[in-house]
């Protein structure tokens, strides 16, 4: 199995332990038909810079400076939360803001077209540079994600923040909760949604501000935040007289820890060896997410913005060591799903399905698709690489235990079922886990969780991908917004949930509103597509095959998507229509 990830951090953390002022913004969004005193209320929403100043490193081999400045937005008296959603593929992404009423909550659906997927707020942030000679040399807006990187700005305020920690970056994603705790506040950097600059070595002052149809939106003031830049210039081998410089973040392709919509970033703060700055991570390309790779997540799209920091401390100190291989995921710990510790035992008494919530498996359309070689692995052949997400609408967990007899090559898999209080009263057998030694699997696969085939033009199958065999994970956020769903997942990463050689037990856990993706790059796991002739096809994700798994519905498990196939041997391509509104490969 190989996996790709998404989510890693494209920030510098703030240095030190300087407090962010707080200035309130007396806000407030007032209905034209109602009276004051019965307004429809929001969050006081305040722009401000946690300090006067910041250093920022330009990196010889790199494009230019990412624009880490240092500025939150914080809410106050009541958090800012946005539901955003779309109906179906065909439909446009709609946002709701949750506004209070009496203290009872109620939604106001904001203007058509404030947002254009999931990345965040598109044009939140409006930054000036100038120079030391009072010249402008940069303008620019970012995106903003409510769920960027947060922190308490006083002491009483909630110790968790509910929301998810990042915005979703799976093109197939079909609803997400963004947030901003009351008492809270959010980092504005656009990090992997944004694009670094070209500022030479110097000092600059820049202006930061929220553009005026968010102001107007949010009922905000009209007040930026001013920030003292100076731009150092560094280089990977270091430089003479130097303490050291801490070894640089993995690019995309190589492993960076395992995140998706869940997953704490890579840790950036200043604090390698010496004390010399470590390379920020620039923002991961596009590419095609079907490229080789050592387990090291999924996914074509660029990385969600950072995460909270309780996770990132973390994750800071894994960073230097961290090798090809699964690292754990990250959580803040806030509610965590019931049931995710593995008993020691087989089952005992009757095995039953119970009338319970189960869970609903839904299979989403193929992505990332591009034509590969192997890798070189298999020389004359051509593949067809894609990625491929099955997720969980619920309203139930699914939660697959695996249990070995000793000295046995697989273990025994059996489907658990829970009551809405969380007490196992069920559970079925729902065939087998088998252990995979291969460099960038080591750890235990269930057994037909999902099948990937091509189907010609008459949509009767044509090849199948070898790839059957799963460790599950909530690698992706598909949709926060249905019943159940569990804006901090615990598993989120192959090494919360595979287990080693020497398990005798496993549990695997896909929660309500998650995920799980799949890069099919390898052969064996991708198309062998050399005899295949061109004409268009369909990439079939197909989840619970053998329907051993209990479902809420089996009526949704199967998603197409349509492909053309062209070229010659050695070099084919391939051409991806758009699924309805959705124009990603």
């Amino acid at each position: 199995m190989t996996r790709r990830r998404t989510t890693r951090l494209r920030r510098t953390l703030l240095a030190g332990t300087t407090a962010i002022a707080v200035t309130a913004v007396t806000a407030g969004i007032v209905a034209a038909a109602q009276e004051p005193t019965k307004a429809a209320k929001g969050p006081e929403l305040s722009l401000v810079a946690a300090t006067n100043s910041v250093t920022l490193t330009s990196w010889k081999e790199d494009p230019g400076v990412y624009l880490d400045l240092g500025t939150y937005l914080i809410a106050e008296g009541r958090p800012l939360e946005l539901k955003v959603t779309r109906k179906s593929y065909k439909d446009p992404v709609a946002v709701t803001q949750t506004m209070y009423e009496g203290g009872k909550a109620k939604a106001k659906k904001l203007p058509a077209g404030t947002v254009k997927d999931f990345s965040g707020l598109p044009g939140f942030s409006e930054i000036t540079l100038t120079d030391k000679a009072g010249k402008k040399v940069l303008t620019r807006r970012e995106s903003f994600c409510p769920n960027n990187a947060s922190g308490r700005v006083r002491p009483d305020a909630p110790a968790k923040s509910k929301y998810p920690e990042s915005c979703p970056t799976n093109p197939f994603t079909l609803g997400s909760m963004w947030g901003v705790e009351k008492g809270w506040a959010a980092n504005t950097y656009a990090g992997s949604y944004g694009e670094p600059v070209q500022l030479p070595a110097g000092t600059y002052t820049a202006r930061v501000g929220v553009a005026k149809q968010y102001r107007d939106l949010f009922g905000m003031a009209d007040k930026a935040a001013t920030v003292k830049v100076t731009v150092v210039e560094r280089s990977d081998e270091g430089e003479e007289g130097s303490t050291g410089v801490a070894p640089r973040s993995a690019k995309a392709g190589e492993h960076a820890g395992h995140g998706a919509g869940h997953q704490a970033p890579t840790a950036h703060a200043g604090h390698g060896p010496g004390h010399a700055p470590s390379r920020a991570e620039a923002a991961a390309p596009v590419t095609s997410g079907a490229g080789p790779s050592y387990n090291v997540g999924h996914g074509p799209l660029k990385a969600a913005p950072p995460a909270l920091p309780w996770a990132l401390k973390k994750k800071q100190q894994s960073a230097l060591s961290q090798q090809a291989r699964d690292t754990r995921g990250q959580t803040d710990g806030s509610r965590q799903a019931p049931a995710l510790e593995p008993l020691s035992k087989r089952p005992t008494g009757k095995a039953s399905v119970p009338d319970v919530p189960k869970p609903d498996l839904r299979s989403l359309p193929a992505y990332g698709i591009t034509i590969s070689d192997g890798d070189k692995d298999v020389p004359g052949k051509d593949y067809l690489a894609f990625s491929a997400n099955v997720w969980n609408a619920g309203p139930a967990q699914l939660v697959v235990d695996g249990f070995r007899s000793p000295g046995k090559a697989k273990m025994d898999a059996f489907q658990y079922f829970y009551d809405a209080k969380g007490k196992q009263v069920g559970y079925t057998p729902t065939g087998t886990m088998e252990w995979d030694p291969r460099p960038g699997h080591v750890h235990w696969h269930f057994t037909d969780f999902a099948s990937y085939r091509l189907l010609k033009a008459d949509k009767k199958e044509t090849v199948r991908s070898g790839k059957e065999a799963f460790c599950l994970a909530n690698t992706d956020a598909i949709d926060y917004t249905v019943k159940n769903a569990n804006w901090h997942p615990y598993n989120t990463d192959l090494a919360t949930a595979c287990g080693e050689e020497n398990s005798i037990s496993v549990r695997e856990v896909l929660d309500v509103g998650s995920g799980d993706t799949y890069t099919q790059d390898l052969p064996g796991q991708s198309f062998d597509i050399t005899g295949v002739p061109n004409g268009t096809y369909y990439i079939q994700v197909l989840a619970n095959p053998e329907k051993r798994l209990k479902e809420t519905s089996l009526d949704n498990n199967s998603a197409l998507r349509k492909i053309v196939l062209g070229g010659k041997p050695g070099k084919r391509t391939v051409t991806v229509p758009a699924h309805d509104l959705v124009n990603a490969n």
